[in-house]
């Protein structure tokens, strides 16, 4: 049997839109490199096909679960039992590969799927040429959390076993993944660093100032000393937006504090899954406040290209967009359960990439104090991160296609 060529992505989801975004931008770079191939997304997010596709591109939606804690599930809206869920996401993964019959399988973050939920289709795929990939963020968590849960639930094995090729989403030089999380040494052979997945920048981004090893008197080479605006923008912002609120409720506490140093007008923007409980809360503080708009969501990325100051917490996709479109940025990562945005924050911050604000601070004067710092001296690092990570993968998952002859599937059973 012949057909066009065929990527399954597998994209555990059901809480944010990080993992949802970054697969939609390796579908596309995927079908723009692949003329006439198809792309299709194994997802359980509640919004479905919340970004734009592709031509080409298509989801199969799971039924939606999510992370309690470390090895800890539930189902978001069924009523049925988390066991009877995940048997039934079981089986509709392995159809989708038998049907589907993928030249190749991208799996997205967990190399086993969430409780091992992927295992019986990935066993399925031994003997047939399709080929298994692992894409993997740089920051997962706190290492040795990673390692007893990937211990705990089979994740190594599954990684040695099953998976022809890692790519990671990051670089080497800001984290070491197979030092860090204690990987095999042969999956760690396989593991590739493709470099930050994000967006083309915006037609107004600035990119971030880079300090040469010349520099200019201001200690900048070829940039301006920065013009402070009469009413600086700042856009504070969250992904999804489900656990944002003790951030932006302590960001939105410190607007008085901010205009006594600065007439800076605040945009907060909530996310599709921040409880409507909340963002009413947060209108309602802000009714009484000057130059502060709390919105749901915004269109486009006009809006952060052109902020001064971009108030975020640290998931990898509202990060690496941020460095991508060059908007200085102050993080302020959630407390938990994962501490995968504080490592991040802190590692980018070492780089100066980043400001950023320990979220034990929320409830204290320090953000304002962080506000007005990042907007009096934006980032300006004496190396640029590696964005170029859409690109590479997709090369690397491409470059492979042409030297494989597709076997039938008619033995893959469920």
């Amino acid at each position: 049997m012949t057909h066009e060529p065929r990527m399954l992505i597998y994209s555990q989801d059901g809480l944010g839109l990080g993992h949802m975004r970054r697969t939609s931008l390796l579908a596309a770079e995927f079908l723009h490199q692949m003329p006439g191939a198809s792309a299709l997304t194994l997802s359980d997010s509640p919004l479905g096909q919340f970004f734009a596709t592709a031509p080409g591109h298509d989801f199969l939606k799971l039924p939606s679960i999510r992370k309690s804690g470390p090895g800890e599930w539930e189902a978001v809206s069924l009523s049925a039992s988390f066991r009877d869920v995940l048997a039934l996401r079981r089986r509709l993964i392995v159809s989708a590969v038998r049907e589907f019959d993928p030249d190749i399988l991208l799996v997205d973050h967990m190399p086993h799927g969430a409780m091992g939920e992927l295992v019986p289709a990935l066993r399925k795929l031994r003997g047939h040429r399709a080929h298994v990939v692992l894409g993997l963020r740089d920051i997962i968590d706190n290492p040795e959390v990673v390692r007893r849960r990937w211990t705990a639930e089979g994740a190594y094995e599954a990684l040695e076993e099953f998976y022809d090729e890692v790519l990671v989403y990051g670089s080497r030089e800001v984290l070491d993944v197979a030092h860090e999380y204690a990987w095999p040494k042969g999956p760690a052979q396989r593991l590739t660093y493709a470099g930050y997945v994000c967006a083309k920048p915006h037609r107004r981004a600035r990119r971030l100032a880079v300090v040469a090893d010349h520099a200019s008197t201001d200690g900048r080479e070829g940039v301006a000393p920065p013009h402070a605006p009469a009413h600086p923008t700042v856009l504070v912002v969250a992904g999804g937006g489900a656990d944002a609120f003790p951030m932006m409720s302590g960001v939105i506490d410190s607007a008085a504090a901010v205009h006594r140093e600065s007439p800076a007008e605040f945009l907060f923007v909530t996310g599709p899954f921040m409880p409507r409980a909340e963002v009413a809360e947060l209108k309602r503080r802000a009714s009484g406040l000057p130059m502060v708009d709390v919105r749901r969501r915004i269109r486009g990325r006009g809006r952060i290209a052109r902020a001064d100051l971009v108030v975020s917490m640290a998931g990898y996709n509202t990060t690496i967009e941020l460095l991508n479109d060059g908007t200085p940025a102050l993080l302020i990562p959630r407390s938990g359960p994962s501490a995968e945005q504080r490592i991040r924050s802190s590692l980018f911050g070492q780089r100066d990439w980043v400001h950023w604000l320990d979220p034990d601070l929320l409830g204290t004067g320090a953000v304002a104090d962080a506000v007005v710092a990042a907007l009096a001296d934006p980032p300006c690092p004496s190396r640029s991160p590696d964005l170029t990570g859409r690109k590479t993968a997709v090369a690397r998952l491409t470059s492979r296609l042409e030297s494989w002859p597709k076997l039938e599937l008619e033995s893959v059973g469920t």
